[in-house]
């Protein structure tokens, strides 16, 4: 796409990123399963997993968005990158800091519910993989961005249809929970929704900056 050493290694350290964002997602997943079915110890394990992650995606993407401003040939694209990583940024920020709020909240989770919650996190992780490929689609084969990104449509409507499922469930359909038990519930559910709505604005992005590419 640039044609210099250095954009090679900035595309590098992009690829980098997207991959350290895929890991989290991964252990996003099976945190949020661990939670559910109270495996503690591998929960934990999460954790750590989650924050080192973070922490090593976090180096990277300061640096990546340094060599974005040192890059002259990059003049034109600079502002739509600069967002696209904004809007990632947004999605890996959700998944370290959803899953920490099971450790920290601690919410009650009806066993009944459990199918329902991996299924809202299938869809939703799945979403977000989705534009993972896609984003790095971009900076090789940008004509490739527009069939990877419609699945990740795809999958956030599913998440969408999960989250609305768990909280009618809840709200109409167990009694027995306390109101504030309720509202957590939704809170959680609305939490990991959330990621399959962050995916729909990288796809968004995405959209836009393969249309430019073509022009």
């Amino acid at each position: 796409m640039f044609g210099r050493k250095k954009a090679n290694r900035l595309i590098e350290d992009i690829d980098r990123y997207f991959d350290l964002m895929g890991q989290s997602v991964v252990v996003f997943k099976e945190g949020v399963r661990n939670y559910l079915y109270s495996n503690t110890d591998e929960f934990n394990a999460n954790l750590m997993r989650m924050s080192a992650i973070d922490s090593d995606a976090g180096v990277l993407r300061r640096e990546i968005e340094n060599s974005l401003y040192t890059q002259t040939a990059l003049v034109r694209s600079r502002a739509d990158m600069m967002r696209l990583f904004e809007k990632t940024r947004h999605i890996t920020d959700l998944l370290n800091d959803s899953l920490f709020q099971f450790e920290i909240e601690t919410p009650f989770i009806p066993s009944e519910l459990n199918p329902e919650f991996m299924k809202l996190t299938e869809f939703s992780t799945l979403a977000v993989e989705s534009v993972i490929p896609a984003a790095t689609a971009y900076f090789r084969n940008p004509e490739q961005v527009p069939d990877k990104i419609s699945r990740a449509y795809f999958y956030e409507k599913e998440a969408v249809k999960y989250a609305q499922t768990i909280k009618r469930t809840v709200f109409h359909n167990m009694p027995s929970l306390k109101l504030s038990e309720k509202f957590h519930l939704r809170y959680f559910a609305l939490h990991i929704e959330n990621l399959a709505k962050g995916a729909e604005d990288v796809a968004d992005q995405l959209a836009v900056m393969a249309i430019k590419r073509t022009l």
